[in-house]
């Protein structure tokens, strides 16, 4: 992947060398986002992911995607961030990388399913709606469960827990129906499960969710 028809290639060049001045080695390409240009990279031993906002980005709201990462890192909800720095006045950050996979492509435990709901609860308390669960791309599911890339997150009445779950276990889709699959579920869980949503967003209580995944 190359990033030479958004950034230069002198100036994607500038910035890799000032990157190498902040100890940041063995830079690649990863993705595009709508709002910046990630790679991934080396940092003291630690595989990284670095966004750099994007020269073209039609929208200026990386700061805030930086200030809601680190809220959430600071929180174990999305992996620490290591940095935040400037380039000719382009913001960046430096997170630590999330080992795993998409829950689309992952190998869910039921161990994961209670780390996604401690997870999601705990963005839910904050008052930081990340926007984005729904797609299950950026859900990680690996040794501990991460949620990436909030770019298009907000101080806003969330709905993380509640987008998790319905992803999860009652939407027709390729998640679910593996997860079902795997957990033996039927069409009587799936209510349930429903009726243990509509509780938590009436009242906030996670015990109706939580003996529904004990039970699992």
């Amino acid at each position: 992947m190359t990033f030479e028809h958004i950034i230069s290639s002198k100036r994607l060049g500038d910035f890799l060398r000032h990157l190498a001045e902040e100890g940041v080695g063995g830079v690649e390409p990863l993705a595009k986002g709508t709002t910046s240009l990630v790679f991934t990279g080396v940092l003291g031993g630690r595989k990284v992911v670095i966004k750099l906002q994007r020269p073209d980005s039609p929208r200026s709201n990386f700061e805030k995607e930086a200030e809601l990462t680190k809220i959430a890192s600071t929180l174990g909800a999305t992996p620490p961030i290591v940095g935040l720095g400037e380039f000719e006045g382009l913001p960046y950050l430096i997170r630590e990388f999330a080992e795993g996979e998409p829950i689309l492509f992952a190998d869910v435990g039921k161990r994961h399913l209670f780390r996604i709901v401690e997870k999601t609860a705990l963005l839910d308390r904050l008052g930081i709606d990340h926007g984005q669960i729904q797609g299950g791309k950026h859900l990680i599911i690996g040794e501990d469960v991460y949620l990436i890339d909030f770019e298009k997150a907000g101080f806003r009445k969330p709905n993380n827990l509640t987008s998790a779950m319905a992803m999860i276990f009652i939407g027709e889709n390729a998640i679910s129906k593996r997860v079902r699959e795997r957990f033996g579920l039927d069409d009587g869980f799936r209510e349930e499960m429903k009726d243990a949503l509509r509780n938590y967003k009436r009242t906030g209580s996670l015990s109706r969710v939580l003996d529904l995944l004990s039970a699992l």
